[in-house]
């Protein structure tokens, strides 16, 4: 079992101060697979006062140096490729093959990306007779879930180091042994003691502490939209900024112009990779209602050839979800639905056959689903799809736009009709005829899925303030 029992601070791994150790469960397993100390308040209290201190000095630094530094990160990172994959892996059940590409490479992107922004971006603009700087926020908290820890961990710590601020770090507790190997990137790279800082924790213990704390300038949080309003409020009385990539329920318009053989597929896959953990999973499926017995053919083939396997085993299976409570609501979910009216075309409660530990779900379909059924309305998290119908376009976009959420949607169908569609849905991404995630295009969402932008530019921009010199240029 591997043991992660200090956190970085200063430059250093250091004992927490009053923490307790918590054992991170294989959730294929059921058993621990590596440790962890839950920090305090007093933990927290150490590393705003090392990043205060960095932060001196590190804001004033040059664009050339914050890229040349971004870029030994990025040579550091690469180096440990297996180490992190492996952790991905075991500690929240993402199989190996998809650790060692696409949540590894999700962190590749984001530094790369980070790095193009910040060479490109306009620090300096003239208004009138005055001038406009962009500066560093000061000191940040980055607050990121389990599901794609790397990935979040990157899009947040690249654009804030290469804006010049100093900033602690909260990973999940579910998933926190790739963050320890990225603190020891940072350390090999080079990285200012203090300008990065590493403290494990949860959210009531460490999350709180650092939302509510004076000495920090703002905190950037992934996860869900009820831990981020609580967040919002804890961080409330210091006014510091908040910038939020919360939940999703997000919708794939399938139109009558569509390939149908090639849409209903795309957004199949979107959800069942990583076992449903993806907060812009395509999980409402809306198909003309005309061509529901066909859409359902196809979405019974896909989703019924879809197998669950060990994650440390290479293949094209899925694995499990991270954990006992997640397992838990997504069958309280399926339940729900059945008992609502929902048709079960695949998959239901339970295990799948001849699984009798780990937390795996079956891969499930529902058909006939109507838009106010608990399954259309409440994030899932699993790999579970509803498949809903519609009279006619508007309809299409009346029902894709009501929900709480806007975090994204995909629009499949001829080139005209999609970006017609696209333009009246409510959602801060929305992808024509499918695609992946861009991490030079602004990523977040609008309504209950939170606030800001990250990604690129945009999530540079997010990571500074912007300062008015009034008559400076007369």
């Amino acid at each position: 079992m591997r043991s992660y029992l200090k956190h970085y601070i200063d430059g250093a791994w250091i004992d927490s101060e009053g923490g307790t150790r918590h054992a991170v469960i294989d959730p294929a397993t059921e058993q621990p697979c590596s440790e962890i100390t839950l920090g305090t308040a007093a933990d927290v209290d150490k590393a705003v006062a090392a990043a205060r201190r960095a932060f001196d000095s590190f804001g004033q630094t040059s664009v050339d140096e914050r890229v040349a530094l971004l870029e030994r990160v990025l040579a550091e990172y690469k180096n440990r490729a297996a180490d992190i994959a492996q952790a991905i892996a075991q500690e929240m059940g993402c199989p190996i093959g998809m650790a060692k590409t696409a949540q590894f490479g999700s962190g590749i992107g984001h530094l790369m990306a980070a790095i193009a922004a910040l060479k490109a971006f306009e620090f300096e603009e003239v208004i009138n007779q005055s001038q406009v700087v962009h500066e560093p926020i000061g000191v940040v908290a980055l607050i990121t879930p389990w599901n794609w820890p790397m990935n979040q961990i990157l899009a947040k710590v690249a654009p804030a180091l290469a804006a010049g601020n100093a900033m602690i770090l909260k990973p999940s507790e579910e998933a926190p042994g790739c963050a320890a190997i990225f603190a020891e990137v940072m350390d090999a790279a080079g990285v200012p003691p203090g300008v990065f800082n590493l403290v494990n924790g949860d959210g009531p213990g460490v999350g709180t502490a650092l939302a509510r704390h004076p000495g920090i300038d703002m905190v950037s949080f992934t996860g869900s939209t009820r831990a981020g309003i609580m967040v919002a409020k804890n961080a409330a009385d210091t006014v510091k900024r908040v910038h939020q990539e919360l939940g999703g329920k997000s919708p794939s318009v399938v139109l009558d112009s569509a390939d149908f053989v090639k849409a209903i597929p795309g957004t199949l896959m979107a959800v069942l990779m990583n076992s449903g953990q993806s907060c812009i999973a395509p999980t409402r499926l809306l198909v003309p209602q005309a061509r529901m017995d066909e859409a359902v053919a196809i979405a019974k083939q896909v989703v019924g050839a879809t197998q669950t396997g060990d994650p440390m085993t290479e293949g094209r299976h899925i694995g499990p979800v991270v954990n006992k409570a997640q397992w838990d609501k997504i069958q309280g979910l399926i339940t729900t639905a059945m008992s609502e009216g929902a048709t079960l075309d695949v998959g239901g409660p339970g295990r799948p056959d001849g699984v009798e530990s780990g937390w795996f779900v079956k891969p499930t379909l529902f058909s006939n689903v109507t838009n106010t059924m608990t399954i259309a309305r409440e994030e899932v998290f699993g790999p579970v799809i509803t498949i809903i119908g519609y009279d006619d376009e508007a309809d299409a976009i009346r029902i894709a736009n009501d929900t709480d959420y806007g975090l994204s949607a995909v629009v499949f169908g001829a080139p005209d009709d999609a970006r017609r569609v696209a333009a009246k849905l409510r959602a801060g991404m929305v992808y024509i005829n499918g695609g992946n995630p861009d991490p030079m295009v602004p990523f977040g969402g609008y309504k209950q899925s939170g606030n800001g932008r990250e990604y690129g530019k945009y999530g540079l921009a997010e990571f500074m303030e912007v300062k008015s010199l009034v008559g400076a240029m007369a």
